[in-house]
């Protein structure tokens, strides 16, 4: 018993760093995706994220920067209104009521930075309240 916890410990740390690489390959265009407002590549690629990893857009949300931005505040910069409502209505409204990195959350960024009136800022105000 003691060999075969202690062989599929070590299996799982070998494969946690190329499960990790994979996915960083996987989700590799995803900045570009988001800039085009290509929503239905952003469901296949999400999808294929889910089928392959089992890993929704919250797991991997707050790993992933374009531009030194989140997904959702980069759709809001690049007026990709259809791929940010759909990324709203996709994450949890814990996972959207954070704070990112530099200590506002997405409803003050939008807030601040005049995208509360865009239609990916209307999805969130929505999803929140």
């Amino acid at each position: 018993m003691k060999k075969l916890l202690a062989t599929v410990i070590a299996s799982a740390a070998l494969l946690s760093p190329v499960a990790q690489a994979d996915l960083t390959e996987d989700l590799q265009n995803i900045c570009t995706i988001v800039k085009n407002n290509d929503k239905g590549e952003l469901r296949k690629k999400m999808r294929g994220v889910k089928d392959d990893y089992r890993m929704r857009l919250g797991d991997f949300y707050e790993g992933v920067s374009c531009g030194g931005q989140s997904l959702i505040r980069y759709a809001m910069a690049n007026g990709a209104n259809d791929v940010g409502a759909y990324m709203v209505g996709q994450m949890g409204k814990s996972d959207l009521s954070k704070p990112e990195g530099d200590g506002m959350t997405l409803q003050q960024w939008a807030d601040s930075n005049g995208f509360l009136a865009s239609e990916t800022g209307k999805e969130l105000l929505d999803r929140l309240n």
